[in-house]
């Protein structure tokens, strides 16, 4: 169990929801790293920042990523 509780979306400020909003309409759900840094908005914000600019950069289709990014965290026993 995580110790600290990763915020919904009515939890989270504005610039927050905007950018839980961008992860609905993109993946369908709110990753739960993404939801714990919502408690540090200059977090969130960088954190999203970098994410987008990796799998929107490169000539690796953005799939081929993803599913990298799932097998990396497999191997790490990563819960997210």
């Amino acid at each position: 169990m995580a110790r600290i509780k990763p915020l919904e979306i009515n939890e989270v400020d504005d610039k927050a929801r905007d950018i839980f909003n961008a992860f609905m309409e993109q993946r369908g759900n709110i990753p739960n790293m993404f939801r714990t840094l919502a408690y540090r908005q200059e977090l969130l914000e960088s954190a999203y920042d970098h994410l987008s600019k990796v799998l929107s950069t490169g000539t690796v289709d953005i799939k081929l990523k993803e599913m990298l990014a799932v097998y990396v965290s497999q191997l790490n026993e990563c819960s997210y």
